[in-house]
């Protein structure tokens, strides 16, 4: 009898991006470059280039919750990735359409200002973010600006960083990994409240480059494609880290774009996962 096999499968849904480092394209490669089967959801069409956005055209809300629907009914996956949402019409809409399967691991990335300092977000749509998202996310893995948003308060040191993401942790999160890329210090330090009462602290060596448009989606994919492959969420968040690290080291000398380039997200390409099938 022939064996039959199956790709670990992670969905993206999430905002465009033309120039192709950010949004559903970073995720898209992110997923591919570790070996998953990439699916994807559009959730808005921002119109922008490495330099910055410069509008943002709405996907109407009934094909959002279409798409979900359509992917989910033909190719479930083993971990979904929620990136750019801007309304909170948008949040209830995918919020309703994914409580009508079992449940998934998700990864939210809190997406509200581009690495450009461009704002992405309505505010009007945080406090549906928090109330409707977060409950249902494995990890939500805001950088400093958006973490300055959600906790309301200044972070301009690694101890605020600490007691942000307590506070963040505290509006109804499984767990929270902050991102300290923007924070003035020697290195890379980002923090990890895993929601069992540890905060673990995940250290990295800074490059001299502005390659990092796409670093926050990239990452949270990452996260998103581990799980997929049956990483522990602790492993997922570690491995997604390193992974993003690499691609920005590797792309650190590149120019593309005129603005904040991209990351080599196929610095150490994979080929695709077949797990047998039971």
């Amino acid at each position: 009898m022939n064996k039959k096999y199956t790709y670990p499968s992670a969905l993206t849904i999430a905002g465009f991006d033309g120039s192709g480092g950010a949004g559903i394209q970073a995720d898209i490669k992110t997923f591919s470059a570790l070996g998953c089967f990439a699916t994807s959801v559009l959730t808005a069409l921002p119109v922008q280039n490495t330099q910055g956005v410069r509008s943002i055209y709405p996907i109407p809300y009934q094909a959002v919750a279409e798409q979900i629907e359509t992917t989910l009914d033909d190719i479930f996956p083993d971990a979904i990735k929620v990136g750019m949402v801007h309304t909170a019409e948008l949040v209830a809409t995918i919020v309703a359409t994914l409580s009508k399967y079992p449940s998934i691991p998700l990864v939210f990335d809190p997406v509200m200002v581009a690495t450009s300092g461009h704002k992405l977000i309505e505010d009007a749509t945080i406090e549906t973010i928090i109330k409707q998202l977060f409950p249902i996310a494995a990890v939500v893995t805001p950088n400093m600006d958006e973490a300055a948003i959600l906790a309301q308060m200044p972070i301009k040191t690694l101890d605020d960083m600490y007691v942000a993401g307590e506070k963040i942790h505290s509006l109804g999160c499984q767990s929270v990994l902050l991102k300290g890329g923007h924070l003035d210090l020697p290195r890379i330090t980002s923090l990890y409240f895993d929601g069992k009462g540890e905060v673990h602290s995940f250290e990295f060596e800074k490059f001299p480059t502005n390659n990092t448009h796409g670093s926050g989606c990239t990452l949270s994919s990452a996260i998103a494609a581990y799980i997929a492959q049956g990483k522990s969420l602790f492993e997922a968040v570690s491995l997604g880290q390193t992974y993003v690290h690499q691609a920005i080291k590797h792309g650190a000398d590149v120019a593309i774009g005129k603005g904040n380039g991209p990351l080599n997200h196929f610095f150490n390409p994979q080929k695709l996962i077949k797990n047998e099938m039971v």
